[in-house]
């Protein structure tokens, strides 16, 4: 009989020794993960504010651009009456016609004015536009980042209380996924998962 109790002291042993070597493995995993995640938190909320800047560039820009199309608007109109005015009017006086003359060159480089304002504009409302765009990306791919280490954190959690090992790889497939797309937005990649993307907006 003492062969069968120490062979099952011994197999409760290994289990016990097995069941702390996973532990401290999720433990560390865990520490790591949670670090990550709020190292991309940090960052991500940096992008965010970025994007509000962009975004609020862009409106501005495009305001901007809508106001100097009305002036432009409202200067033609006034030219095409100046214009209208000299063509129908042959009895004007030497002054008269210069000073009307005067005014139509007036209007004239007005509408020029806004017409190369307004082309300065647009340029200024599309690079904002393009910025923000490039912020969404990495946006994008801190949201993945965070999913993924989320996902991978709950599995952990799992596998600790169930001592599943093969738990732990499967959440490392989640954390792998986290941490590329985490990676690549901290350092400005373009690598982009964008039907995950897709299902997170």
């Amino acid at each position: 009989m003492p062969d069968i109790k120490d062979a099952i002291e011994d197999v409760v042993d290994k289990a016990e020794r097995a069941s702390d070597r996973l532990n401290h493995v999720i433990a560390a995993l865990v520490a790591v993960l949670a670090t990550m995640m709020a190292l991309f938190n940090v960052k991500d909320g940096n992008i965010v504010q970025a994007m509000a800047q962009a975004q609020a560039r862009t409106v501005d820009s495009w305001t901007y651009f809508q106001a100097k199309s009305t002036k432009q608007a409202l200067a033609e109109s006034t030219l095409d009456q100046l214009i209208f005015e000299r063509e129908r009017s042959a009895s004007l006086t030497p002054e008269s016609a210069a000073a009307l003359d005067k005014k139509i060159d007036f209007y004239r480089g007005k509408v020029n004015r806004y017409e190369v304002e307004k082309e300065e504009i647009r340029q200024q409302a599309e690079a904002f536009e393009k910025e923000y765009d490039r912020l969404n990306l990495h946006d994008d791919q801190f949201d993945i980042a965070e999913a993924g280490i989320t996902v991978a954190l709950a599995v952990l959690g799992i596998a600790a209380l169930t001592r599943r090992s093969w738990l732990v790889w499967f959440a490392l497939l989640f954390a792998g996924v986290g941490l590329a797309s985490g990676i690549a937005g901290f350092v400005g990649h373009d690598f982009h998962l964008g039907f995950i993307a897709a299902m997170l907006s």
